[in-house]
């Protein structure tokens, strides 16, 4: 835990939430495929943070909390069945949670658990590509995507506190309500914007603007910080 006060998570609501979010990425096209379950590491329902999945090829890194490391390699196993997967090496530290892909730019949070040596080796590692890797920093929340979200086209979802919106420059930036400073951290899957219960205002504000806007009860993955983003990698083609 590093933001929020620590609570007890009650597991049998934390499984049928995310059954939940899983038919729900299902009833929107997706294919599951669920990893074994590593009981002796609780954050690998995290997925997220294990790999950056891209077009091209997947990214596994060093993970930012070494307790988590035993996690990176059957997420790498499972991405390497459908992507050519490289690896970061030490001193890099990199989590997932603090990659946000907008088109050809790849954001990346510079935060407790990710750092500057994971910035310069992803540079490097997907230039031959054609991207462009820009370090953000990161105050107030454990990853980026806590803080900001894209949403397709030109837009990004962000709590401005936590994150300097300057570094998106081109883009135009939508802010969290200051009510809800957790409400960026935001799922987009295709025209349909996958959100946790509980921020009525700002969803309410991205209906306005005209987003399609699904709302789950994520309230005890929540506790672990966790967010729709960190549930799943989401591959562009299908799984197989």
């Amino acid at each position: 835990m590093t933001y929020l006060s620590r609570e007890p998570i009650d597991i049998a609501l934390a499984r049928q939430q995310h059954a939940t979010y899983e038919a729900l990425l299902a009833s929107l096209g997706f294919q599951i495929v669920r990893l074994a379950a590593l009981d002796d590491q609780p954050d690998a329902v995290f997925v997220e943070d294990a790999a950056i999945a891209l077009d091209e090829l997947a990214v596994v890194a060093p993970m930012g909390a070494g307790s988590r490391s035993a996690e990176s390699a059957t997420v790498a196993t499972e991405l390497s069945r459908h992507l050519p997967v490289t690896h970061l090496s030490p001193p890099a530290r990199l989590d997932g949670g603090d990659v946000l892909r907008v088109a050809r730019r790849v954001f990346v949070g510079q935060s407790r658990r990710t750092n500057a040596a994971a910035v310069d080796q992803l540079a490097r590692v997907l230039a031959p590509y054609g991207y462009e890797v820009i370090p953000v920093a990161v105050d107030g929340a454990l990853h980026l995507k806590s803080a900001c979200s894209y949403l397709g086209g030109d837009t990004i979802l962000a709590n401005p506190s936590w994150v300097d919106v300057g570094v998106f420059h081109g883009f135009e930036t939508i802010a969290a309500d200051p009510a809800e400073p957790w409400s960026a951290s935001v799922l987009r899957t295709g025209e349909t914007l996958v959100m946790p219960l509980g921020f009525p205002r700002t969803a309410a504000g991205l209906r306005g603007r005209g987003w399609s806007v699904v709302e789950i009860d994520l309230s005890e993955l929540r506790k672990a910080e966790g967010g729709p983003t960190c549930l799943s990698i989401l591959l562009r083609q299908p799984a197989t």
